[in-house]
């Protein structure tokens, strides 16, 4: 699907859901900016646009339809023999967190990012899109004056859509922690290792979109305008507050899995412990039962009327010797 938004260089709307065959003409014209947003499109569509339209360069339209692992940020600047104009080509992961599953799922959100227009592409439905979208038509702020400005509304609100995810991943920790003291169990320990595991993963996708937003808070690219680099500055501040959190996440969940690693090693121990204080004291009884289960015929003692009394009058104070002993010295 194809969705095209074409706006005033004073950010109003001028034209919406062009016809294909006007964008190369729309682009001539430097008083309009052209946004084009491909979601899941054919690949006609994609050849159409990136390469009919746009021209541009195969290596990023190869890098922006197959899946990129992480994020990046390159430059071109045409050749003599390149039809396409400066753009950026930038990869940004969006990440969604379902407290059901525990696990991060990641959209993957390319940019082509010129002068005078802007294309998105991904191949579902992004939630960073349709807002940035819905402000840019309704809002009277007139975000779309420019392709860095919406493209700084778009990293924005990516930004933004990391918080519930860690909100909900805060709360799955807690309960965890909570869990690792009072009940420790093996599907405890299942899901603090897999939600370790998808903080790891968390880790492994700001990192590098860290460097991306830090290449822009730097202003080293000239398409964006120096009046818009402390707002991408910004957008790296706020990545990497939820950078820190993330690690401090991780930190917890080390914490929480030592604690559950004491917890049921103090279990054991208390279980070995028990079974250690039965064998003990039942030690006595069976070392009586023993000895006059042997049935000899010359022990004198199987013969005497006042045997099996002493025998058990032995027994049962020996073993209450062995408790009393061991309650003396608090060992239960």
């Amino acid at each position: 699907m194809i969705r095209s938004l074409v706006f005033t260089t004073q950010g109003r709307l001028h034209s919406k859901n062009i016809e294909m065959f006007l964008m190369p003409t729309l682009l001539t014209d430097t008083n309009l900016f052209l946004w084009v947003d491909l979601e899941n499109p054919t690949p006609e569509e994609t050849k159409y646009v990136l390469e009919d339209v746009f021209h541009f360069h195969p290596l990023s339209i190869e890098d922006c339809v197959m899946v990129s692992p992480s994020p990046k940020v390159e430059e071109y600047v045409p050749k003599e023999e390149d039809r396409f104009t400066p753009y950026l080509f930038m990869v940004i992961h969006a990440v969604d967190y379902s407290r059901k599953d525990g696990v991060f799922a990641t959209n993957e959100l390319n940019f082509f990012l010129g002068k005078n227009f802007l294309v998105t592409y991904h191949e579902g439905p992004s939630r960073s899109v349709s807002l940035t979208e819905e402000r840019a038509v309704k809002s009277t702020v007139h975000i779309a004056r420019a392709p860095d400005r919406v493209a700084y509304n778009l990293l924005d609100s990516i930004v933004e859509n990391y918080k519930p995810a860690l909100d909900e991943l805060s709360l799955e920790i807690a309960e965890l922690e909570q869990q690792a003291f009072q009940a420790p169990s093996k599907e405890a320990l299942n899901r603090i290792l897999q939600i370790k595991k998808e903080v790891v993963h968390l880790r492994q996708i700001i990192g590098p979109q860290r460097e991306v937003l830090a290449r822009f808070a730097q202003g080293e690219f000239k398409l964006i305008r120096a009046h818009m680099v402390p707002y991408y500055r910004d957008v790296y501040d706020a990545l990497f507050q939820i950078s820190e959190l993330a690690q401090g996440y991780t930190d917890s969940l080390t914490g929480i899995l030592q604690v559950y690693l004491n917890m049921s090693s103090n279990q054991t121990g208390e279980v070995v412990k028990l079974l250690t204080m039965i064998t003990v004291i039942t030690t006595p009884l069976m070392m009586v039962g023993t000895w006059y289960g042997m049935n000899f015929q010359g022990m004198p003692e199987l013969s005497w009327s006042y045997g099996y009394m002493v025998a058990a009058l032995v027994t049962l104070v020996s073993t209450a010797a062995t408790y009393w002993y061991f309650k003396k010295k608090k060992w239960f």
